[in-house]
């Protein structure tokens, strides 16, 4: 089976309500079928061929913009939350309360877990598509950038980690 295929699957069964916010392998494949189809049909087609490669370069760029901003406003997000559940697990009054915050905590990691699956499915994506351009094009696709991708919060997971080991901590201290 396609990766693309396999991607539109899991997204459609994993994350329904945040499948506008994936990258768009499938639009970057047609991209890269343009380029590569201008390539086969005719070298002479340079001009043609460059202003193809500079539109799947903006389109990548603006995808990855797009499931960086997603990520980031979810982290900011999940740190107000954390903030939330820690002012509620210090405050319990009963029982009751105290297994409904320890439910919503568990809820709370759940769903970082999915957004952390989010991020490796996006991070896999972009590898795959700079991949195909490379063999396609017979160029080495060096997107610009490359670093500064890999350093964004939605590629490098630690904030959310650590968000997840406070859950985790919080989680401990009410079971005692």
């Amino acid at each position: 089976m396609k990766y693309g295929k396999k991607l539109r699957e899991e997204v459609e069964r994993t994350f329904p309500e945040w499948k506008a916010q994936f990258i768009c392998y499938k639009e970057l494949k047609i991209q890269l079928k343009l380029i590569y189809s201008r390539i086969v049909a005719v070298e002479l087609f340079h001009v043609n061929n460059l202003r193809e490669s500079n539109g799947f370069v903006q389109l990548l760029d603006a995808e990855l913009n797009k499931a960086i901003t997603f990520f980031y406003e979810k982290e900011e997000d999940y740190i107000i939350r954390l903030k939330e559940l820690q002012i509620r697990a210090s405050n319990l009054e009963s029982q009751a309360e105290k297994l409904q915050v320890q439910k919503d905590i568990l809820d709370f990691r759940a769903e970082m877990v999915l957004l952390l699956h989010y991020s490796v499915l996006n991070l896999t994506g972009l590898r795959k598509i700079v991949k195909k351009h490379n063999k396609r094009t017979g160029t080495s696709f060096q997107f610009s950038s490359m670093r500064r991708v890999m350093q964004q919060p939605s590629f490098s997971t630690d904030l959310l980690h650590q968000l997840m080991e406070h859950c985790a901590a919080m989680l401990y201290r009410l079971f005692l």
